[in-house]
């Protein structure tokens, strides 16, 4: 699935992605019924697995689709599980919000005496010993359907999502990922209110029924699937096609299904399409496996998109794209997403999880495959510093705070809220390693034997490190505790340098903190890739005998100290450590600000050149912080400003690395970084003060960059001129900082002029955080322009939810009552409100804690609807304990709030109370 965050909330997800979990099994079927009952939702523990004590080998199923009462007829083929530890076990299936029909065993309709029925559950008691057939009829109301899981619809469109736990919404089932069945499904609904019906797999049949009143149409997969990957779709939509041959001459047919009117805003999608497919197979020999491929994009999605096998389903923001009304980051991430949900389609669909606490074994390696999709299709360095920020920002935090859980987690109460940037990104980090570690060659090996050996099976994480360390011959099982341990390693690296002995040593010393229920930590086999500079600016060769602890420019460390001495030194170097961020790990160096400036002027090493840039100006913004806080002004700065400026000018550099070294560490990574006792009003005040330095004194530099790449020409969403649109961005909010009247006219006429998206967000965003008059009549422009289109006005609430000027509570709660605002359209929940708390640190951390109250208001409120969506926006304030006092005591008073809530959902109750460590 895309990632819950899509990944900065445009990518992946969230990407990835975008932003989940389903249920692990059914309760033991061996308690009593009234031992399993309990106030207080109990965690299920990974230690408990047992196999399913049934398997269902086919699923019939009949939609009758009506908005108010859908009909829903399933029939299982079942048998006994010969793998099961219970034997003459009841079958449970899991339900909720159904209405039950009918019950027919072997055609034989059940009396209610002879099976079980509750809120969430369908129990038989007695089944047959040999296999039987099983008939559940059901009805089903997806127009009240609001949590967005199992049958719902979006804005007249039949939709589903049944990754997590999403299918027992729609019947009763064996609802967890281990039992896997082939799918035919038979679709009928008015031709007037959906001629287009769709399911997974091949369309076998189609037609028209009642005296063609009604169509239907049926489809077959033959690919056995748990039932998370069932999807279907059924509405008047309009759509493009394509085709595709793969690269043993099998023809799909590619289809986008989109709202009408907006078809050609889908070409970048179906270009995408195109490449991921190329891609996965050049780069992992995966090739499609059924006739068609078909991509729907609805308006009302909890995540980012779902990779259900043959149809997925995406949020129609991560489709939807033209240079008139998407940004060069909309583009990005709609190729990266689309990647991501077709690479599912090996990691995750043909090999499924077995269970729900191995949900990593196909995200995170999955977005590990969408990154190098993207690495390859644009820049690598800068795609690797935009996973890196990424990670920093979402899952550094997770890891170092209340919510931290190991990449595989031991328990759980409520699924969905495991859909993480630890699950995801760490996730995708640990998969990393793997290759780096292993090397090109033996990794590939390990994935063929992968996918030869558990394809058609749901697989653990134990299965996928069997096949590297079977290929490479390594042990690889202290390594494995990057699955199983939670916290973010520090890395302490201090330095030594014998002028006689011309030796230079470093001594490498890890610790993992303390995590919420593991206070111990083992040393971790971290590979950091590594580098030596000479007074000349160029690499020294790396000579020692350190033997398997130093691997090429590797060095591995798995003891809580190492010492690596190299020999033949001539003069002290420098090192460039951690180069391509070869681990997910904090690094701590003896570095000076001139070691940082030299580093940024001749690593080899791109990403350590732009990571010595962001180290340089995080040091001088926490000393600004610091004397902002003793009641002082920091003289820091100009050696930062000196050392960008020498960058910028190096025409070596593509246009996309300036813009990463223009864009400055966020307000949010220098609160992380500071830790404790966090003030935002002096992280904002710090923060402008060094935008606006740099401002003056590279301005001219600055202005040229900005008038030189100015758009030129049709435009394209290639790498190279999003490149250039990212650096002329970067350099008008350098100026736009300074707040002059020359500034403000630059930026209004940036905003007035534009000629594609990337450029007018960019300067509304600019215009909304000002005072200047242009301000109103940006934003009045904007809205009349695009108020009628969906996707496109949610730029808007953004624009103002981020704004940093005094009254923007004021602005985004009467947002919240505008007529353009839908608090049950998780779009506009996130445009608006979750931007606000989550970036905009300085307007949600109020002294006053206002900040606070408004955002457990909307929780609240959506958490009567939406579990889901209400549990993620909790994620702002993970933090809580790291402000200063009296802005923590607000906090947890607001949170407190929800506890004494008369009934949270289970989402919202469980990350409130982890939050709060209760």
């Amino acid at each position: 699935m895309g990632n819950p965050l899509t990944r900065t909330l445009e990518r992946k997800r969230n990407r990835r992605h975008s932003g989940r979990m389903p249920q692990l099994h059914a309760p033991d079927p061996a308690l009593p019924e009234h031992k399993m009952k309990t106030d207080t939702p109990r965690p299920i523990y990974l230690r408990d697995y047992r196999p399913p004590n049934f398997l269902i080998k086919s699923v019939n199923l009949d939609f009758k689709l009506d908005a108010a009462a859908t009909k829903v007829r399933s029939r299982l083929k079942v048998r006994h599980n010969p793998k099961s530890q219970v034997h003459n076990a009841p079958l449970i299936l899991d339900g909720e919000n159904l209405k039950l029909d009918a019950v027919i065993l072997d055609g034989n309709t059940l009396t209610r005496s002879q099976y079980r029925l509750t809120k969430t559950s369908l129990t038989i008691p007695e089944t047959p010993i040999k296999p039987f057939t099983l008939e559940i009829h059901t009805t089903i109301d997806p127009s009240q359907n609001k949590s967005l899981q199992g049958l719902y619809r979006s804005r007249g469109v039949f939709c589903t999502q049944c990754e997590a736990q999403g299918f027992r919404r729609i019947t009763y089932f064996l609802d967890r990922p281990d039992v896997l069945s082939t799918y035919t499904v038979r679709l009928e609904a008015d031709p007037k209110e959906a001629p287009v019906l769709l399911s997974n797999g091949n369309r076998l049949e189609r037609g028209t029924s009642d005296r063609g009143e009604r169509h239907y149409a049926v489809w077959h997969d033959p690919h056995p699937k748990p039932c998370y990957l069932f999807a279907l779709v059924a509405g008047d939509l309009s759509s493009i096609a394509a085709d595709f041959k793969t690269a043993s001459g099998s023809d799909v047919g590619l289809t986008i299904y989109v709202e009408h009117g907006k078809e050609e805003r889908a070409a970048w999608a179906m270009d995408s399409l195109k490449r991921s497919m190329r891609w996965d197979e050049k780069r992992f020999g995966r090739e499609y496996d059924l006739e068609v491929f078909n991509i729907v994009a609805v308006s009302d999605f909890n995540m980012g998109a779902m990779e259900n096998k043959g149809l997925n389903i995406f949020n129609d923001r991560l489709v939807l794209a033209s240079p008139e009304t998407a940004t060069d980051t909309t583009f990005e991430a709609i190729e990266s997403v689309v990647a991501h949900e077709y690479f599912h389609n090996w990691t995750g669909n043909r090999i499924t999880c077995r269970d729900w606490f191995q949900l990593c074994l196909k995200e995170g390696l999955t977005v590990y495959r969408d990154q190098e999709f993207s690495a390859d299709e644009r820049s690598r360095v800068v795609q690797r510093i935009s996973d890196v920020r990424q990670l920093k920002a979402h899952q550094f935090p997770e890891d170092s705070g209340p919510l931290a859980h190991p990449v595989r987690p031991e328990s759980y109460i409520e699924i969905n809220n495991f859909y993480t940037a630890t699950v995801y990104e760490k996730g995708a980090e640990i998969v990393r390693m793997i290759a780096t570690i292993l090397g090109a060659e033996a990794f590939r090996s390990g994935m063929d034997l992968y996918f030869e050996r558990h394809d058609g099976e749901a697989a653990t994480i134990e299965q996928f490190l069997e096949c590297f360390a079977e290929v490479s011959g390594r042990d690889l099982s202290q390594f494995a505790l990057w699955y199983s341990q939670s916290g973010t390693p520090h890395v302490e690296c201090r330095t030594s340098y014998d002028k006689r002995a011309r030796t230079y040593s470093l001594t490498l010393k890890q610790t993992t903190p303390q995590t919420p229920g593991q206070q111990q930590k083992n040393p971790m086999h971290i590979p950091l890739r590594i580098g030596l500079l000479g007074p000349d600016g160029h690499d020294l060769p790396l000579t020692t005998d350190a033997g398997d602890a130093l691997q090429d420019d590797i060095i591995h460390l798995r003891q809580p100290s190492q010492t690596i001495t190299f020999t033949d030194v001539p003069a002290r170097p420098i090192p460039s450590v951690l180069r391509e961020f070869s681990a997910p790990v904090h690094l701590e160096v003896e570095l000076s600000e001139k070691d940082l400036a030299f580093l940024l002027a001749n690593d080899s090493d791109a990403f350590n050149r732009w990571q010595a840039a962001n180290t340089y100006a995080m040091r001088t913004m926490v000393a600004m912080v610091e004397a902002l806080s003793r009641g002082k002004r920091s003289s820091r700065g100009t050696g930062f400003a000196k050392a960008l400026s020498a960058a910028l000018v190096d025409d070596n550099l593509d246009w996309a690395f300036r813009a990463e070294l223009m864009r400055l560490p966020s307000q949010s990574d220098v609160a992380t970084e500071i830790g404790q006792n966090v003030d935002h009003t002096f992280i904002y005040r710090a923060h402008r003060q060094l935008t606006r330095l740099i401002a003056r004194r590279l301005e001219d530099q600055l202005a040229a960059i900005h008038d030189t790449l100015k758009e030129s020409g049709p435009f394209s969403p290639d790498a190279a001129n999003a490149g250039k649109r990212a650096a002329r961005n970067a350099a008008l909010q350098l100026l736009a900082s300074l707040g002059s009247k020359t500034a403000i006219n630059r930026t209004a006429d940036q905003y007035f002029n534009a000629s594609n998206m990337t450029e007018a967000a960019h300067a509304l965003n600019l215009l909304a955080a000002s005072n200047s008059p242009q301000r109103r009549t940006a934003l009045d422009h904007f809205y009349q322009r695009w108020h009628e289109d969906h996707v496109v006005i949610d730029t808007w609430f953004v624009a103002q939810a981020q704004s940093p000027r005094n009254n923007a509570l004021d602005v985004v709660r009467a947002l919240t009552r505008h007529e353009r605002f839908d608090i049950t359209a998780p779009n506009k929940v996130r445009a608006l409100i979750g931007n606000f708390a989550l970036m905009n640190p300085v307007q949600f951390n109020r002294p006053d804690g206002k900040g606070y109250e408004f955002l457990v208001e909307q929780i609240l409120a959506i958490d009567r609807f939406n579990p889901q969506i209400a549990a993620r926006l909790l994620n702002a304030m993970r933090s809580w304990r790291a402000l200063e006092p009296k802005r923590r005591k607000l906090a947890r008073n607001a949170l407190t709030k929800i506890t004494k809530h008369p009934d949270p959902s289970r989402d919202v109750h469980e990350i409130v109370l982890r939050i709060l460590d209760e």
